[in-house]
């Protein structure tokens, strides 16, 4: 048995209100190497990890270990044993148990203070993408129900450090986590899905005196996005809006005004318990639903609308916060005359199209789109997007992640035409963490066998012979957005424990008897249906449950 101790770092990224004029961010990030800096920055705060407080030396570690090995073995087993005690389809819980060892990766870390701090993925010898980032992270659903108390250290940064007086939030947090410059923009997608988290961090946790430190902060992030994206109040993002695709959408699109009428309906249920107005947020909510179901979609999907002309922003090509891509070439800027701005789905149908549905149904808020639309914007992307061989797909940027005879799910596609000559450039690429939710998602709406389609294409490419099954990588190794893959125990089963009404739901999409896997806060355990009938056993620790409400839908 090995130990190490290793209480200080040169792990330093971003740049603090505090730092010196001369030290520029991007010579502080980690992988660029502190030594690179200048000034010299090794007087300045770098990253201590967590146990540098909890431990003295490696001495104590090493007593630590000792005395509790057997106890911390048997807790271990204790959780595999439960989570394997399922019925649930092998290549699920295959899926789901590869990509937890995301979070006992590099990707993650824990500063000193007990809060987390998270590449994006990793590089060979450095992390990747820093700061925690919200659009990617707004993926993973893992970490808040296995250890809720450190996904609130997420929450505790976005809305505090990240966050400034006017709700904007930087979507990457510095290392160490502080109050930083306003280096980086506001993401849509990232910010508004922070809000729906802040609604499931209270459910599952059953805190209301968090909810109530909270919310103000919470309803001024909203407030920010309603006067930055949706300043005529049409209940969509019309300015353009950065999002996960590392590119800003300009007009309304039903990806990202989905993550929006998510937060609405979360905020109006956060502001009702705090007695607090949010007749505005209702008036919105309402607004913006009607538009996206009725000029978003097309009778088969929902897409893009396109729209450059008469808005707040600057041309795309003129340099401004929130734009990100203003190198127009002459001949990209007689495409955008014709065309749009470039980086655009249009009239695709995208992979993430009606995310922040999925969102709003895992958090606990619900669905926020009509299911018959969704259901069959999901059969159109399984339909167009789920590619059963790639062999004459043409894929211009990252093909590694599947290629050549395998099967994989596009981000996007053109199947009524349209497509930009320049969309997005991701449009191409095959993303495990948008395959699973996908495939969760259609799970949650009956389709089964298509979700349980993809995650096996999925565990076909990372079966050991090519790629590693511990390992799904995307912006490096092991990729954050792949945990994902949690929210498949709600899309088969519709388990969601509600701590504050002590209510679990359970409402399969699954026929015929089963048991699956439940963690909350308190403790983890197995959900059991026999017979039509639903029960917990709980395995450890303590879920109280004052209810089962069982709701079948087969």
């Amino acid at each position: 048995m090995l130990s190490w101790y290793v209480p200080q770092s040169d792990l330093r990224n971003g740049k603090g209100v505090d730092d010196p004029d001369d030290i520029d961010a991007s010579t502080c990030a980690a992988g660029a190497c502190c030594e690179s800096a200048k000034p010299d920055i090794k007087d300045l705060p770098r990253h201590e990890p967590w146990y540098a407080e909890r431990f003295e030396d490696v001495q104590a570690v090493n007593e630590y270990w000792q005395a509790n090995y057997a106890d911390l073995r048997s807790r271990s087993a204790a959780f595999r044993d439960a989570f394997y005690d399922t019925t649930l389809p092998g290549e699920v819980v295959e899926a789901i148990a590869a990509n937890l060892t995301i979070l006992k990766s590099p990707t993650v870390l824990r500063q000193r203070d007990g809060r987390l701090w998270a590449w994006e993925g990793c590089c060979d010898s450095w992390g990747c993408c820093s700061g925690s980032c919200t659009h990617v992270w707004n993926y993973a659903q893992a970490l808040c129900h296995l250890f809720p108390d450190l996904e609130r250290s997420f929450r505790q940064t976005e809305f505090n450090e990240n966050q400034g007086p006017d709700g904007k939030q930087a979507f990457r947090a510095t290392l160490p986590i502080r109050r930083q410059l306003p280096e980086w923009h506001a993401a849509a997608d990232g910010q508004l899905g922070g809000i729906m988290k802040v609604y499931r961090e209270w459910r599952i946790s059953g805190d209301r005196a968090w909810l109530a430190e909270y919310w103000p902060k919470t309803r001024a992030s909203l407030e920010y996005c309603i006067e930055t994206w949706d300043p005529d109040r049409l209940g969509v993002l019309v300015e353009p809006h950065h999002n996960t695709y590392d590119i800003e959408f300009w007009g309304p699109d039903g990806m990202c005004s989905s993550f929006y009428l998510g937060a609405l309906a979360a905020a109006v249920a956060m502001g009702r318990e705090m007695g607090d107005d949010v007749s505005a947020f209702e008036d919105l909510l309402a607004k913006g639903k009607e538009y996206v179901e009725s000029k978003l979609y097309n009778g088969k999907y929902f897409f893009q609308k396109v729209q450059w002309k008469n808005l707040r922003a600057a041309a795309p090509d003129v340099q401004a916060e929130g734009h990100w891509n203003t190198n127009y070439s002459p001949e990209a800027m007689e495409l955008m005359q014709a065309e749009g701005p470039k980086y655009q789905y249009g009239k695709g149908c995208l992979s993430d199209g009606v995310l922040g549905d999925w969102m709003a149904r895992v958090c606990g808020v619900g669905a926020v789109l009509d299911e018959a639309k969704v259901e069959s914007h999901l059969q159109s992307v399984f339909k167009h997007n789920f590619r059963k061989d790639l062999s004459e797909h043409a894929n211009p940027q990252r093909p590694t992640y599947a290629v050549g005879s395998e099967a994989g799910l596009l981000l996007c596609s053109w199947p009524k035409g349209g497509q930009p000559s320049l969309p997005f450039v991701y449009s191409n690429e095959v993303w495990t963490g948008i395959e699973y939710h996908v495939a969760a998602h259609l799970m949650m709406t009956g389709y089964v066998d298509e979700g349980l389609r993809i995650v096996r294409a999925v565990r076909d490419r990372y079966d050991g012979r090519v790629r590693n099954p511990f390992n799904e990588y995307e912006c490096g190794h092991w990729y954050a957005r792949a945990m994902s893959s949690y929210g498949m125990i709600q899309g088969l089963t519709g388990i969601r424990y509600d701590a504050v009404d002590k209510v679990l739901y359970v409402a399969p999409s699954l026929a015929g008897d089963w048991r699956a896997f439940l963690a909350t806060a308190g403790g983890f355990g197995t959900v059991i249906v026999e017979g039509g009938r639903a029960r917990l056993e709980v395995r450890s620790g303590s879920i109280e449950v004052e209810r089962i409400e069982y709701t079948s839908k087969t």
